[in-house]
C-alpha cells in the first residue's frame, strides 16, 4: 500500500524542552493507525503539528510522498488531512448541515464580486449523500443539541468528509461514549478504511486499540519507540514499551466488612440555568468502604449531583442530602455553602470535570494550588508554603509529574499532569467522602492504574468513594456497585461484580418508565 503521510526526523522544541525527538512516522492508506504513550510522550504535539496547529523546529512532513509545509489547519484541509478533537467544536442550536457548511461556505461571483452563496437543497442533498455513503446513521437536518454524543462525534467526522480528507485523526475517539456508540463508531472507521483512507488515533484505551487498528506506533518521552502489529500485540507489552519497564495491569476490588452510611441522597432535583431539569429526584446511599461508580452518557446529570454534595448547585425544595461523619449523628448538607460544609467538619473532596476552571488556578505552580486547600486555616495574615511546598514535591515525585519545577504554571503542563496533581492533591486531603469526576480523563494507562490504587487505598481506609467514570471496563472492574443516571433520573443500581458492559450502556440510553435505585 502506497503511503498517505510520513514523518521524517520530525521535532518540535519548546525553548529547552524537546516534546518530539526525530520523529519517523508512516501511516499508509487503507491503514488504522494507534498512537499510545504516557502523558507527556509527545502525541499531541506530533498531531498538532500534522494538523498544522504547531510548526515542527526541524524535520520534514511528506503528504504521498511529496513534502509539504503546514502553517495552519486550512493548510492541513487542503493537504487532505482533517482532525477530530476530542471536545467537539460544534453549535448545538444549528443543524447538522448548518454545522459542516461553517467555515467552508461556497463563493458566486454577482456583480463582479466573490459573495458568500449557499444553495441549502443542494447542500443538504450533498451533506445526506456523504451520510448514506459513509453509514453515519445521522439526519441532516436534525439540531446538534437534539443528538446523542456519539452522533455529535460523526457530525465532525462528516465535516472532515465534507471538506474531502482521506486522512483522518482522531483525538481520544471513544473518551465519552457508550458501548454500543464505540462500535457503532469503529463501523464507520472500517467503512472509512474500506474506502481507501487512512486513521490515525490517540487513544489511552488499549483493549479498544487492540480491537480497532492494524498497527501501533508507541512514543516515550518524545522519542519514537517503535511499530508493531497489532495482531503481534497485547495490553501488557504495549503498556511495557511504553512505560519502559513491567507493569501490573489488574484492578484490584478490596472487600471492606465494616460498612457505616456516610451519605444519604433523597428527592434531590436540580435545574439548570435556564430552568431545565439535570437531575430529576435522585435517591441512593453512599457507604464507607465501598466505591460506587456513577454510570452515564455525557451531561445527564453526574456533574451536577457531585456539585450539588458539594455545596455548588442549587437543589429545589424537598430533598435531602445527609452526611454521617464517624461516630457522629447525620447532619444535613443540603443548601450549604462549601465553606459552611467545611466549616460543619465535612470532609468531601471533589475533583471536578473542568480542571482548570473549577479545580485549579492555571497561573500558579503547584505549589500555590496546594495552598488553596489550606489558607484559610492558618491564624496568621502571612501565609506559610512550607507545608503547600512539601506536599506539591511529595505528589510530584510520587505520581510522577512532569514539570520543570513546582512554581511552573500548571496550565503550563499537559492534561494529564494537571490532573494527576488535582487527584493527589484531592486525596492528600484524607477525606471521610471522596468524590472524584473523570479523575483518569487524558491519562495514560500507567498513571491511570496508579489512581486506581490510591482510590483502592482510600476504599480500605474506610472512606465512602464517589467514582464517575467514562470506561465501563473500569467501572466494572474496580466499584463494588454502579448508579446509572440517564436522562437526570436514577436508571439503576447494579452489583459492579455481577453486572454486564451491555446492561450498564442499555441504562445508560433506555430509561425505564420507573426509574430508581434497585
Amino acid at each position: 500500500m502506497n503511503s498517505m503521510i510520513q514523518t521524517v526526523d520530525l521535532t518540535k522544541k519548546f525553548n529547552d524542552f524537546v516534546a518530539n525527538d526525530h520523529i519517523n512516522l508512516d501511516v499508509k492508506e487503507q491503514e488504522i493507525k494507534c498512537i499510545v504513550g504516557e502523558n507527556g510522550a509527545g502525541k499531541s504535539t506530533m498531531m498538532n503539528m500534522l494538523y498544522g496547529l504547531l510548526q515542527p523546529t526541524s524535520g520534514k512532513i511528506l503528504i504521498r510522498g511529496k513534502e509539504v509545509t503546514l502553517n495552519s489547519p486550512v493548510d492541513a484541509i487542503a493537504n487532505g488531512i482533517g482532525m477530530v478533537h476530542q471536545h467537539f467544536k460544534l453549535v448545538p442550536s444549528l443543524t447538522v448541515y448548518e454545522n459542516i457548511l461553517l467555515g467552508a461556505e461556497i463563493t458566486q461571483k454577482k456583480g463582479g464580486m466573490k459573495t458568500p452563496f449557499i444553495d441549502q437543497k443542494e447542500e443538504i442533498k450533498r451533506v445526506e449523500k456523504l451520510i448514506q455513503e459513509n453509514h453515519l446513521e445521522l439526519n441532516a437536518t436534525d439540531k446538534i443539541e437534539d443528538i446523542s454524543v456519539g452522533g455529535r462525534q460523526r457530525v465532525e467526522i462528516l465535516k472532515m468528509l465534507y471538506r474531502n480528507v482521506d486522512i483522518l485523526i482522531l483525538d481520544e475517539p471513544t473518551a465519552v461514549l457508550t458501548p454500543q456508540e464505540t462500535k457503532r463508531l469503529f463501523k464507520v472507521m472500517q467503512n472509512m478504511k474500506a474506502d481507501g483512507k487512512a486513521i490515525i488515533i490517540i487513544t489511552h484505551k488499549l483493549n479498544e486499540v487492540l480491537s480497532v487498528s492494524d498497527c501501533v506506533t508507541i512514543l516515550r518521552k518524545g522519542e519514537y519507540v517503535g511499530t508493531v502489529p497489532t495482531s503481534e500485540a497485547t495490553e501488557s507489552s504495549l503498556t511495557e514499551m511504553m512505560v519502559g519497564k513491567k507493569v501490573e495491569l489488574n484492578i484490584d476490588r478490596p472487600v471492606v466488612e465494616q460498612k457505616e452510611i456516610r451519605l444519604k441522597v433523597e428527592h434531590v432535583s436540580v435545574d439548570n440555568e435556564y430552568g431545565v431539569s439535570v437531575l430529576d429526584d435522585v435517591n441512593f446511599e453512599v457507604y464507607s468502604g465501598e466505591i460506587l461508580g456513577i454510570a452515564g452518557i455525557s451531561g445527564c446529570g453526574q456533574k451536577e449531583l457531585l456539585e450539588a454534595i458539594a455545596g455548588l448547585q442549587v437543589t429545589k425544595e424537598g430533598g435531602s442530602i445527609q452526611y454521617t461523619a464517624p461516630g457522629k449523628e447525620a447532619e444535613e448538607l443540603l443548601d450549604k455553602t462549601p465553606k459552611q460544609i467545611r466549616e460543619y467538619g465535612v470532609a468531601l473532596s471533589f475533583v471536578p470535570e473542568d480542571r482548570l476552571g473549577m479545580g485549579l488556578v492555571g497561573s500558579m505552580g503547584m505549589t500555590e494550588n496546594m495552598l488553596l486547600r489550606s489558607y484559610t486555616d492558618g491564624q496568621s495574615p502571612f501565609l506559610s508554603m512550607k507545608k503547600p511546598r512539601k506536599l506539591a514535591y511529595k505528589i510530584k515525585d510520587s505520581l510522577d509529574v512532569v514539570t520543570t519545577g513546582v512554581n511552573t504554571p500548571v496550565r503550563k503542563l499537559s492534561g494529564g499532569n494537571v490532573q494527576k496533581i488535582l487527584v493527589g492533591r484531592e486525596i492528600a486531603n484524607s477525606p471521610n467522602v471522596l468524590m472524584t469526576a473523570y479523575a483518569v480523563r487524558g491519562l495514560d494507562i500507567n498513571t491511570s492504574y496508579t489512581i486506581y490504587r490510591l482510590l483502592n487505598e482510600q476504599k480500605k481506609k474506610g472512606v465512602a468513594v464517589i467514582y464517575v467514570g467514562e470506561d465501563l471496563d473500569v467501572l466494572l472492574a474496580l466499584s463494588d456497585r454502579i448508579l446509572v443516571l440517564c436522562e437526570g433520573k436514577v436508571n439503576g443500581i447494579l452489583d459492579a461484580r455481577t453486572t454486564t458492559k451491555e446492561e450498564v450502556g442499555l441504562l445508560m440510553t433506555n430509561l425505564k418508565e420507573q426509574g430508581g435505585a434497585d
